[in-house]
């Protein structure tokens, strides 16, 4: 990463942010105000940057794909809070380290609400007057002024981070009225009435805010946000399709390479998987789970740094977030070689069976807990059966005995984040009921670890799980993620056909 510098000319110190936004610094000229300002910057250099640029407006810009439905959702969360501001932050750039950020991801609500992803943006709905409905405004950060060196001085300006949506252009993208980010906490200080705001994202303008809203209140809109994504509409579930194929793609990246990844380590997995994420894709939608051996035992190994041994078993639990950011969650348990050892075929058929199970139960009509208790059912009924537990099922179930191997819940809501509308109340989650265009993982799994003396020695390391993107339909459910093989035999057939 270069240097804030111009050859010789070094800006000593950065201009402060407040004093980039006040209107006088706008006005005034960087050679009227370069001393304490802009030490290092010679006139001549201050006066050549300011012109010779071209008119880069963008005059034929059509609406992103998902304006129509942001205004849907608007005007749901507008019905809900009447005469009510509302206010959610897209959130800031985080340090990584020093000088640096991380990568920015606009937080969830903001994204689902208007389709834009700026750092430092912020929607606002305004209560018309009489309390009927809201207008939207959708605050961001203009184009750097070129004149007062913002443009080429600071930081976030253009010239170092690149070009950013004017606010006409914003307009025009976003369906919504645009205005100078700058502005916001004044506007919001200024303003008279009940307020609440998307609490978690932007620090600064809670602290604005302070003596408007209450945190209960706040917690209202956040659970109103997250149950509001129970149910996916078209665009969505469009989404949620891409991001399943093409996270299918990357498993097959994965299988190609697995002898490279035998000469390396996890890395070599993560790292293949990763590519095909950037490529097709925003990122990966969470910390990508690429266990070999007995970290797969491991539930959330994203260290990702051991080594990849022919005769044992991959875990990889990985997902595409696409660039409107909705996440796939798929997971595959492969065996290295190829082929699966008769007891690891064993475990596998087990959660295998489980999973068909568990995707059976899922249905509109059907409680949430229904896809848990039938897969967590064919779980204790083979460890009864193995010996490692003492039955019978039912009293293994009432104690949750299954537990020490089963490890976690059967699955999860999906959509923009992975584990989706996570926030919202437990009546209308986890003890709600399944509606057509809820989409939900099936994910059951066998845990045994290295060191566990309850079980035979062959057991022990060995970790599997099968993952898969369910959508509920009007008449039953749609495996997303269909595309990649389950059972052991097809798992055989299509890691030979990738490596042959």
């Amino acid at each position: 990463m270069g240097e804030v510098q111009f050859e010789e000319d070094v800006v000593t110190e950065e201009p402060t942010p407040e004093a980039l936004e006040t209107p006088e610094a706008e006005e005034q000229p960087i050679q009227q105000r370069k001393n304490g300002l802009y030490p290092g910057v010679s006139d001549e250099l201050a006066a050549n940057m300011q012109s010779g640029w071209a008119d880069t407006e963008l005059h034929d810009l059509e609406p992103v794909e998902q304006a129509p439905h942001t205004a849907r959702r608007r005007a749901a969360l507008s019905a809900r809070f009447p005469g009510e501001r509302l206010v959610i932050p897209a959130g800031n750039l985080r340090t990584r380290s020093n000088d640096t950020e991380f990568r920015f991801r606009a937080a969830t609500e903001y994204a689902y609400l208007t389709g834009d992803q700026t750092e430092d943006g912020v929607l606002v709905l305004e209560p018309e007057a009489g309390g009927e409905g809201h207008s939207a405004s959708l605050y961001l950060l203009p184009r750097s002024n070129r004149e007062n060196g913002e443009f080429w001085l600071d930081g976030q300006g253009e010239l170092w981070v690149g070009r950013r949506n004017s606010l006409s252009e914003a307009e025009r993208l976003f369906g919504v009225a645009v205005k100078d980010v700058r502005t916001v906490a004044d506007d919001l200080r200024g303003a008279t009435g009940p307020v609440r705001i998307v609490r978690g994202h932007d620090a600064g303008l809670e602290a604005a805010l302070t003596d408007k809203v209450t945190a209960e209140r706040d917690e209202e809109l956040r659970v109103f946000l997250s149950e509001q994504r129970l149910i996916k509409d078209e665009f969505e579930i469009g989404q949620l399709q891409k991001a399943v194929d093409s996270t299918a793609r990357g498993f097959e990246d994965v299988v190609k390479v697995l002898d490279k990844a035998e000469a390396t380590s996890e890395r070599y997995i993560e790292g293949t998987f990763f590519l095909r994420a950037r490529v097709e894709g925003n990122d990966v939608g969470y910390g990508s789970i690429c266990a070999a051996g007995p970290h797969a035992t491991t539930l959330h190994w994203v260290r990702n740094d051991g080594q990849v041994r022919s005769g044992d078993l991959l875990l990889l639990d990985a997902g595409v977030e696409t660039d409107t950011l909705y996440t796939a969650d798929v997971t595959r348990t492969l065996p290295i070689n190829g082929t699966f050892s008769p007891l690891q075929r064993t475990i596998y058929d087990a959660v295998h069976e489980a999973q068909e199970a568990g995707i059976a139960a899922v249905k509109p009509g059907a409680k949430y807990r229904d896809f848990h208790d039938a897969a967590q059912r064919v779980l204790a009924t083979r460890l009864v059966e193995w010996g490692l537990v003492e039955g019978p099922v039912e009293r293994v179930l009432e104690l949750g005995l299954q537990r020490r191997w089963t490890l976690h819940g059967t699955g999860h809501m999906l959509g923009m984040d992975v584990h989706d509308c996570a926030v919202a109340r437990t009546e209308t989650y986890v003890d709600g009921t399944l509606e057509p265009g809820m989409c939900l993982t099936v994910e059951p799994g066998l845990y045994f670890q290295a060191d566990d003396l309850t079980v035979p020695e062959e057991y022990r390391g060995i970790g599997v799980r099968i993952e898969d993107d369910i959508l509920v339909t009007e008449d039953g459910n749609r495996n997303l993620s269909a595309a990649l093989p389950r059972r052991a035999d097809d798992i055989e057939a299509w890691m030979a056909r990738l490596t042959g």
